[in-house]
C-alpha cells in the first residue's frame, strides 16, 4: 500500500475518532460544543447522557476498525471491506446530505415551518455532518485505491522460449 492511502485511512480513522471522542466526553458530563448538537437532542438526553457511551464506543471501533483490519491485511477480506464500503458510502451520504441542508437552511434557501435552533444547525453544517462527510469519502478514497484489480496480473499472452506468445 502507497503511503497516500495510507494517508487517507488514518484520516479516515482520526475523523471518526473526534466524533467517538464528544460523545463519550458528553456522556460523562462534558459540556463544551454540546449546544452545536441542537437544543432539542440536547434537552431530550439531558437525564440520559448515558446512551452516549455506546454510541461513543460503536463510533470509535467503526472509526479504528478499518486501520486495524488493515495492518493485518483485511481478513475476511470480501466481507470485511464490503462492510468498510458499506459504512464508508453510509457517512458520504449522511454527513454530505445533511451538510447540504443544513447549509441552505442556514443561507434562507430552506425555511423551515417552526423555525430552526441556529446554535444546532451551525454544529451539523460546519462541524459534526462535514466531519461524517470528511470520514466517509477519506475511507472510501482508500479502499478504491487498495482494491485489487481483477486481470491486472497474468491477463493477456506471455511470450515462451521458442519466440510464440500463448495465452496464460
Amino acid at each position: 500500500m502507497t503511503g497516500r492511502a495510507r494517508g487517507w485511512l488514518v484520516l479516515a480513522a482520526l475523523a471518526g475518532t473526534v466524533h467517538a471522542f464528544f460523545s463519550l466526553y458528553w456522556a460523562i458530563g462534558g459540556d463544551w460544543l454540546l449546544e452545536t448538537l441542537g437544543e432539542r437532542i440536547v434537552t431530550t438526553f439531558a437525564d440520559m447522557r448515558w446512551v452516549l457511551v455506546p454510541v461513543g464506543l460503536v463510533k470509535l471501533v467503526a472509526a479504528l476498525a478499518p486501520l486495524w483490519l488493515d495492518r493485518r491485511g483485511w481478513p475476511l477480506r470480501p466481507l470485511t471491506r464490503g462492510l468498510a464500503w458499506l459504512g464508508g458510502a453510509v457517512l458520504v451520504v449522511w454527513g454530505g446530505l445533511n451538510t447540504v441542508v443544513g447549509q441552505l437552511v442556514l443561507a434562507g434557501a430552506i425555511r423551515p415551518d417552526r423555525g430552526f435552533d441556529r446554535p444546532g444547525m451551525i454544529g451539523h453544517a460546519w462541524l459534526w455532518d462535514p466531519l461524517f462527510l470528511v470520514w466517509g469519502l477519506a475511507l472510501l478514497v482508500h479502499l478504491a485505491a487498495t482494491r485489487r484489480r481483477r486481470g491486472r496480473e497474468g491477463a493477456g499472452p506471455v511470450r515462451v522460449s521458442d519466440g510464440t506468445s500463448r495465452q496464460r
